[in-house]
């Protein structure tokens, strides 16, 4: 299965992370000095996607006008002088071909992942979801694609968590079907931990068939009185088989206030001009 869509749910208020998120959209706060949406578009072209839809919410326009051309801004830095700023500022001006889709209402995930049928069709495509940032040695949706097309099935991104961490996420069911991959036989949405099947936890990252907007479409409220995607996997199990593969790499939520300084932090070392001023001022504050 050969995938060149990827739906980018960016529809949520943001609410774990106000008040900053009261004003800026959360897709739009940085990882170190990139908005976390560019991140995620990056990481979407570079995984061979061709095609973005970005669902959001009414009004909501910051997200993809960060990707249209600042004409005033790339002429006062080329005027200045600010060639290495203006590569930089250039760099998300239409990353790829990218359309918008609206959720009118904030039904849950599975509703956002709905919006985006029309343009999605009727192929393969991929889900991502902007609060997880991944750092990997390839990235991660590329990952899940590469066991996708092997397997020719849906793949979903998995995390093994602490037992603790477990009502936070969907869980699956997983019997091992190879190196880093799971076969899927049923999940469970934010789990007491006594309750929970594994200690997998199905991350940002889907490759889901195009009979999933069937499901979602005949999908009733679940857990917190929305529409879940993770309730609309569990039915598409009854009809093809699907497979979770444990990324290799690191994740960080950017929608939790420790994740996200985590994020500043473990992306932060990777920047040469940063790296040692950070490390010294962190080995600096542990001493204390």
């Amino acid at each position: 299965m050969k995938v060149k869509k990827a739906v980018i749910l960016a529809a949520g208020m943001g609410t774990r992370m106000l008040p900053s998120s009261k004003v800026i959209p959360k897709e739009i706060l940085p990882v170190v000095d990139t908005p976390a949406i560019e991140v995620v578009v990056e990481e979407a072209v570079a995984s061979g996607v061709e095609e973005i839809i970005i669902v959001i919410s009414p009004g909501k326009t910051t997200v993809i006008e960060h990707f249209n051309c600042n004409v005033e801004l790339e002429r006062n830095l080329e005027q200045r002088g600010k060639h290495d700023l203006l590569e930089i500022v250039r760099r998300s001006n239409n990353p790829a071909r990218i359309t918008v889709a609206e959720q009118r209402q904030p039904l849950g995930l599975g509703h956002a992942v709905l919006q985006a049928r029309e343009a999605v069709g009727n192929e393969p495509f991929a889900v991502m979801l902007p609060d997880d940032i991944f750092d990997c040695p390839r990235p991660c949706l590329r990952q899940c694609l590469d066991v996708a097309e092997e397997r020719d099935a849906p793949v979903v991104a998995l995390l093994r968590v602490a037992r603790s961490e477990l009502s936070k996420y969907g869980i699956v069911d997983a019997k091992a079907a190879g190196a880093r991959t799971y076969e899927l036989h049923g999940m469970v949405e934010k789990p007491a931990p006594e309750k929970a099947p594994s200690e997998f936890a199905i991350m940002g990252r889907y490759v889901l068939t195009p009979d999933i907007f069937e499901l979602l479409a005949a999908g009733k409220p679940g857990a917190g009185g929305e529409i879940q995607l993770t309730d609309a996997l569990m039915a598409l199990t009854a009809r093809r088989q699907i497979y979770g593969y444990e990324f290799e790499g690191i994740r960080y939520d950017l929608g939790d206030r420790v994740g996200f300084i985590s994020a500043q932090i473990g992306f932060g070392l990777k920047r040469p001009e940063l790296a040692d001023r950070l490390r010294a001022y962190l080995k600096s504050v542990i001493s204390q």
